[in-house]
């Protein structure tokens, strides 16, 4: 049994958008407990901070949030867990792979022809390797195998 997911996806899923809210709530506190004389200035500063965090709530959400937590390529399965919840997927029941290698954090969505207990499009974020634009020798088997299951 094989991990197909980054060691980065916690952080990613829960660290950083914990640190993001946090480092936004801290200059919209700062700016309304230490005005003095810039008030225009500083409700102007907070005003700017709402459509940030809208914006990194909205890229998250589309980016990170439904990512799954751990993936484990078992052979002729595939083995999805995202907190308590588990489904286990036949590659001949995978209907289709997408496979960003560019974007960031990478990603494989993979699309199933009938809904499991986490839904029918599964995503998650690959290996990350220090080479820029290179892709996981393990997920491009797994679609190669995928391939093969299907016929």
């Amino acid at each position: 049994m094989k991990k197909l997911t980054s060691k980065w996806t916690v952080f990613n899923k829960r660290v950083f958008p914990v640190i993001w809210f946090v480092f936004l709530a801290f200059f919209v506190l700062r700016s309304i407990f230490i005005s003095g004389n810039q008030s225009g200035r500083d409700i102007m500063f907070i005003v700017m901070l709402i459509p940030m965090a809208v914006f990194g709530y909205v890229i998250m959400k589309k980016m990170v949030f439904d990512l799954i937590d751990e993936v484990y390529d078992e052979g002729s399965t595939l083995l999805f867990k995202n907190g308590k919840r588990q489904a286990r997927i036949n590659l001949r029941d995978i209907k289709n792979v997408r496979y960003k290698a560019f974007s960031r954090p990478p990603r494989v969505t993979i699309s199933l022809r009938y809904e499991t207990e986490l839904g029918t499009e599964l995503s998650f974020s690959p290996k990350v390797s220090f080479i820029p634009f290179k892709k996981d020798k393990d997920v491009v088997d797994l679609i190669d195998r995928i391939d093969r299951a299907k016929g």
